[in-house]
């Protein structure tokens, strides 16, 4: 099968897009998390967990953010200038999965302070 260069650069380009890339922070989203596991916790355990994760979920966001930012331009430069540089897309399945974790926690960490009253 003889494919002229265009066409090979297409395959790619859609190979790349089937293959994932980063996804942005924001889009990620929350797995859920029984609010009952906080149950035991007063409102000031409430508070500190709730700073402690979003610590982390800034963290991760800002990763994945710069990830999907970086997947775009490889994915521009690579489809026009070096087809060789979509293989580098992707990878951050498990940052995508730890930050859903996270903002399931965070919000069922939000359910408990509001069954708690808590200010």
């Amino acid at each position: 099968m003889n494919l002229e260069p265009k066409r090979i650069g297409t395959i790619l380009i859609a190979l790349a897009f089937l293959s994932g890339c980063a996804t942005a922070g924001k889009d990620v989203t929350a797995t859920y998390v029984s609010p009952t596991q906080y149950s035991n916790y007063d409102c000031d355990q409430i508070r500190s967990e709730m700073g402690r994760l979003g610590g982390r979920v800034n963290e991760l966001t800002g990763r994945l953010d710069q990830a999907a930012t970086n997947d775009k331009a490889i994915l521009v430069g690579g489809g026009l200038l070096f087809w060789p540089a979509l293989f580098a897309l992707g990878g951050t399945k498990q940052q995508e999965a730890e930050l859903g974790r996270l903002k399931g926690e965070f919000e069922a960490l939000q359910s408990a302070a509001t069954q708690k009253k808590c200010s």
